[in-house]
């Protein structure tokens, strides 16, 4: 029968979009080209060393007296302002995850509304308001989209806080920096394996982001680590807003240097914690085994700090709760505990109450004596000398009537249960977040330390920014609770794995405040009558959170209320136990009647008791409800209202990088490098030319094709005046005696670090056109997805060779020993067929991939893959080479990151469509309108590449 129900009221999917923000309309990848040449290049943004509002404060500081941590190179640092070099922001994927369940679903029901729908998510993806606009960049806001960016967060962060306007905007950081100085600790070079060892040149990541990361915080150890993390700190500040947080994870053996630069950055009057988190159960050492890493927590300004009281429920008996030593029954008798402990556990009967007993009267004053009266006798409560009480005369008789106060001698007779608030607030020390069960990243976090940190700092709809993804732990967490978030990362593997993790997970759909269900439910729960405002579904609003009533003396004896239910339940409990006494001949006041039936009683009477009990039980249950209902409320944050018929996936998201513009000028350092000094500098400014270096490499190893017989060996390679293309090489096509079928080549090196684009390519083979070269041989590091298409300009192919990491790594890094230093990066084998051979309808094709070519960095050579080589692959099934809008997708990874959607829409989803999406075939599509189709393949490695077809 469930699983008729279920099949009858099928969950809905549903998504959260932040439709009150706005973010500025920026290039796609497809629009590099056409973007204005003021916007393409990198902006000077400069940032005052340190806290630039507390400059004034430290001139004036007296150095003896003031202790700051030293490294070297800091002083020289402290001259002059930090300058980052801010370039512009590509989109290089769009990305609804709604778009994709609903796809599925639309197999499964064969139907066209899930297909209609899909349509319109993607109509009003960027929400900018005519063509015109589409390409007039940072100059108009879009509708908001989460944010997963490659990059360097240092620059990422003065790109966002320049370029977009988000100076300011930042609710919350959350920073996760490499803990030590090991290399490969912190970076994971592959997505089919987490295991690397520490100084095993087979697990050395080669690319080029993050080796400038390794670079940039290891080439002088502990000095450079906090020149990295002082820098970063100094730009994250300023992206926060006033009210804004930021917590940096650490472990023990830089915690202390951190919180020196933290205290002299943010200000060591904004420190707010030091937290510690459970990471293990104990490790062998040879002192005491380390259990704890730390999140050290600071405020950008701490008189404005959003916080969010975070709590956690006490167990009986356990800290926090010890004091609750008595049990009250239903009937008013009361026992100790230790009645009903039974095997080491507390189990209590229905309706019973843990109590333990406080003071009615505080110091000071002198208030008179009070008359209660209780089962017809009368009692004086005494208050002593220079005493009062905590309530006024009506609250005490108020207290005493309906059985909160002890009928005892002495001043300790107000009864507080365990039910009246058994939560305390959580402290810094968190015992229960060991290391996450099933991790997908080397170093993954757990869940459940983020997600405290941002429910203490923020609100739904708030911003939340993480410079070092890492497996998106972060994004995951404030996707969940309804923040907005950008994410960055150096890795291509480290980005691979968040966009799968986020474009598969289930998230429970939590009641929004505002919508007609959430003023329903905050009615119920308020004892109120619901609102009549209309709704508009907005996040900003919050969510309906389950509460705490924080039960205090005050709020009972203050509660009228409770005289109104007393009198209530009085008209119905008085006949009954007028004809109890009738049935049994007795004389019983409510006091005096027992709490079990005698047997001998005839079973009218029996009844009659029954029903008196049940009355008078209820009335406690409603004065109970009545007291939580008035008390004050503390809201539990960590537990919203979940709707149970509904299912949420991730709101749209885009995939960026950063521009691939190649800065001149600039070494690997981010720092400006002054000709003249450089020619002065001798042998080391000719060891550190990049340009020579690669040159005398190709010269010697030539360049290695796919076949190791296509190696282009080159006779003779010299220098070249041009813009882009730096070289011209010779090389013999075929034997070498055929002197006549000499070659020219026109050599283009692209940027040490970053990423060559298809404007660079395109630019570079019209120059190499006008010079009259033969071909272009481009040599760079990585290329973006969009130029893995482009082989030719009219009659001048171009070959893209991928240079081996090793070329730039020699000082920092063991070198792998292997030859190919040049390799030509193979294209993926992509077949388009006819889908009505394989279950389609006339006019529908499919996509089939074979494998791709994948450069290995550790090896330096190219590996025809199949299918098991690639990890992911999407397809847009209607490109209009404006964006890359990813409308199916696969993924063949071992892991499944619709593991948790499967179980739950297993009524909706039948297990051949999601069979689907492990297959190196997709479902049959309709030919586009757009007549072309992009495809996009990403093997283990990180390596994207994309081609586009007619179809």
């Amino acid at each position: 029968m469930a699983r008729k129900t279920q099949s009858t009221t099928p969950k809905s999917v549903e998504s959260l979009t932040h439709d009150e923000a706005t973010r500025r309309n920026i290039p796609t990848a497809e629009y590099q080209s056409v973007m204005r040449k003021d916007d393409q290049v990198p902006v000077p943004v400069s940032y005052p060393r340190g806290n630039g509002e507390l400059r004034e404060e430290k001139e004036n500081r007296n150095p003896d007296l003031d202790p700051q941590l030293v490294w070297r190179g800091k002083d020289q640092q402290d001259w002059s302002d930090l300058v980052v070099h801010a370039p512009p922001l590509y989109i290089q994927e769009k990305v609804h995850p709604k778009v994709l369940i609903d796809d599925l679903r639309k197999r499964s029901e064969a139907d066209q509304q899930a297909g209609d729908e899909q349509a319109d998510l993607f109509a009003d993806f960027n929400g900018v308001g005519n063509e015109a606009a589409k390409t007039e960049f940072y100059q108009h806001d879009a509708h908001w989209t989460n944010r997963m960016i490659l990059g360097d967060s240092l620059q990422v962060m003065a790109s966002l806080a320049e370029r977009e306007g988000l100076r300011g905007k930042v609710q919350c950081i959350y920073l996760d920096p490499p803990y030590g100085i090991k290399f490969n600790s912190n970076f994971q070079w592959s997505t089919t394996s987490r295991d690397v060892i520490d100084g095993s040149a087979a697990h050395i990541t080669r690319e080029p982001e993050m080796v400038k990361a390794f670079r940039d915080t290891w080439r002088d150890g502990i000095n450079t680590y906090l020149s990295y993390l002082r820098d970063r700190l100094t730009v994250a500040r300023d992206l926060l807003t006033d009210s804004g947080s930021i917590f940096v994870q650490i472990g023990d053996e830089n915690v202390h240097r951190v919180r020196a630069v933290m205290d002299e950055v943010f200000g060591e009057q904004n420190f707010c914690s030091l937290i510690a988190v459970q990471k293990t159960s104990g490790s062998t050492t040879k002192t005491l085994p380390t259990t704890h890493d730390y999140i050290v927590f600071y405020a950008k300004n701490i008189e404005n700090l959003k916080y969010r009281k975070s709590y956690e429920k006490t167990t009986p008996g356990e800290s926090g709760a010890k004091e609750y030593k008595r049990v009250e029954l239903d009937d008013g008798r009361i026992l100790p505990i230790s009645n009903f402990i039974k095997n080491g556990k507390l189990e209590l009967p229905n309706n019973a109450k843990l109590l333990t007993t406080d003071s009615i009267v505080s110091k000071g004053g002198n208030d008179p004596d009070i008359e209660v009266f209780s089962r017809g006798i009368k009692y004086t409560l005494s208050c002593k000398p220079n005493r009062h009480w905590k309530t006024q005369v009506d609250g005490i008789k108020r207290l005493w009537s309906i059985g909160r106060l002890l009928q005892q001698s002495g001043l300790r007779i107000y009864k507080r249960y365990y039910d009246d608030f058994p939560y305390r607030e959580r402290s810094h020390v968190w015992n229960d977040t060991r290391g996450e069960d099933d991790p997908t990243y080397v170093v993954q976090t757990h869940t459940k330390i983020v997600e405290r940190c941002l429910l203490m700092a923020t609100d739904p709809g708030d911003l939340v920014l993480d410079p070092t993804c890492g497996s998106g732990t972060t994004a995951t967490v404030a996707e969940q609770w309804g923040r907005r978030w950008i994410t960055i990362d150096t890795s291509r593997v480290a980005l691979a794995l968040a966009r799968a993790r986020i474009m598969g997970a289930r998230y429970p759909y939590y009641l929004l405040a505002d919508s007609r269900d959430g003023q329903l439910k905050e009615a119920e729960i308020t004892r109120s009558a619901p609102s009549s405002q209309s709704t508009r579904g907005h996040i900003g609003h919050g969510f309906v959170y389950q509460r705490a009533p924080h039960i205090t003396l005050k709020d009972i004896a203050s509660n009228t209320e409770i005289d109104v239910i007393w009198e209530s339940f009085q008209k119905a409990l008085e006949p009954l136990r007028e004809r109890l006494n009738d049935a049994v001949a007795a004389n019983w006041e409510e006091w005096e009647i027992p709490r079990q039936a005698d047997e001998e009683w005839p079973e009218e009477a029996k009844k009659i008791h029954a029903r008196w009990w049940e009355q008078r039980i209820a009335r406690q249950q409603e004065i109970d409800a009545s007291i939580a209902a008035k008390a004050d409320q503390e809201f539990l944050y960590d537990k919203p209202y979940e709707d149970k018929k509904k299912v949420r996936v991730a709101g749209p998201f885009t995939v960026e990088s950063l521009s691939p513009h190649r800065v001149l000028g600039v070494d690997e350092n981010d720092e400006l490098i002054d000709p003249v000094v450089a020619e002065s500098e001798g042998d080391y400014a000719e060891e550190r030319d990049f340009v020579k270096i690669i040159l005398e490499n190709l010269k010697t190893a030539g360049v290695q094709q796919a076949h190791k017989e296509d190696r282009i060996s080159f006779t003779s390679l010299t220098p070249w005046p041009g813009d882009l293309v730096c070289a011209e090489g010779r090389y013999v096509e075929g034997d070498e005696e055929e002197a006549d079928k000499e070659k020219r080549a026109a050599i283009f090196i692209g940027p040490e670090f970053g990423t060559v684009s298809r404007p660079d390519l395109v630019a570079a083979a019209r120059e190499a056109g006008d010079a009259d070269f033969d071909v272009l041989i481009a040599c760079a590091f990585n290329y973006d997805a969009h130029s893995s298409e482009f082989e030719k300009l009219g009659r001048i192919p171009v070959l893209k060779a991928r240079m081996n990491a090793d070329l730039h790594m020699a000082d920092d890094l063991k070198n792998t020993g292997k030859g190919n230093l040049f390799v030509i990066f193979g294209e993926p084998d992509i077949d388009i067929l006819d889908a009505t051979e394989h279950d389609g309808e006339p006019g529908q094709i499919q996509v089939k991939v074979n494998g791709v070519d994948v450069f290995h960095p550790n090896t330096g050579e190219v590996r025809s893959d199949g299918a098991e080589g690639i990890a992911c692959w999407f397809i847009d099934t209607d490109y209009n080479e404006e964006s890359f809008f990813v409308r199916q997708a696969y993924f063949l990874g071992a892991n499944d990151p619709y593991k948790s959607l499967k179980t739950t829409l297993k009524a909706e989803i039948d297990e051949d469509a999601w069979a689907t999406l492990h297959s190196d075939t997709s479902r049959p599509f309709a030919r586009p309108k757009a007549g072309r189709i992009a495809v996009k393949v990403i093997n283990h490695l990180g390596d994207e590449v994309m081609k586009v077809f007619r179809v």
